[in-house]
């Protein structure tokens, strides 16, 4: 196959998998933004595409990798116990109420290490990936970027992202709540965000995340308590 994005074959069919799921979800998010006069409908709505979006992209990554299990926040289906997909749509409250911040999160697991990570927003058409050992980038209009994390230490100028109850003091700096986690750990991975904090989420929607953090340089803990992400020089 032709390669659309600097890396391996198979991360060029991670993403080509998520380009043909990705079209559908643009519909549906057309749909969804006609139904915001009964939020209900919208949230059913999301759901049936959810599932969708699952099976969807199910049947493309079988070519890449046909033996390999299969988690998301709803799913768990055993492979060969070896490889796995991580899959999870992030931001779906988003969606739900036709806000356009939400991703599509891919993960490809082996011996129970992440390999490869995409992190793919499905209206601007940009997508943040990593290969373990390899770096991370950002593609968006045909062109490749490698992406860091920033530099930023001074708790005056941080930019902190945060998924919370609200419970939680500012550490410093500006807070910012997105109501994506996936894209929130790509933004601090490409340094758009100095650090993130979250209450405890489902690993499918952080496994692509956590990746990209690490591949560009930052840091990120899950302690079954709190997530915290950030470039290295933040004190969280």
């Amino acid at each position: 196959m032709d390669l659309l994005i600097k890396g391996s074959t198979e991360l060029n069919k991670m993403f080509a998998a998520l380009q043909n799921t990705a079209s559908g979800l643009r519909h549906d998010f057309g749909e969804v933004e006609d139904l915001q006069q009964s939020l209900r409908g919208a949230k059913d709505f999301v759901s049936k595409a959810a599932a969708r979006i699952e099976e969807s992209i199910l049947n493309d990554l079988q070519l890449v990798r046909p033996s390999a299990g299969l988690l998301t926040p709803d799913v768990s289906k055993v492979g060969d116990g070896r490889d796995e997909f991580v899959l999870a749509l992030s931001g779906a409250a988003n969606f739900v109420r036709g806000n356009p911040h939400f991703a599509i999160s891919l993960a490809l697991r082996s011996n129970g290490e992440t390999k490869i990570a995409l992190v793919y927003s499905p209206i601007d058409e940009r997508l943040y990936y990593a290969e373990k050992g390899s770096g991370a980038y950002v593609f968006s209009a045909y062109h490749s970027e490698k992406i860091h994390v920033s530099n930023l230490s001074e708790p005056s100028d941080l930019t902190i992202g945060y998924n919370t109850n609200g419970m939680r003091p500012v550490i410093a700096g500006n807070a910012r709540e997105t109501g994506c986690p996936a894209l929130d750990l790509a933004w601090v991975a490409a340094g758009k965000l100095d650090a993130f904090v979250s209450d405890p989420l489902d690993f499918a929607e952080i496994a692509a995340g956590e990746l990209l953090v690490e591949e560009s340089g930052g840091k990120i803990i899950s302690d079954g308590i709190d997530i915290m992400a950030s470039n290295g020089k933040v004190e969280l």
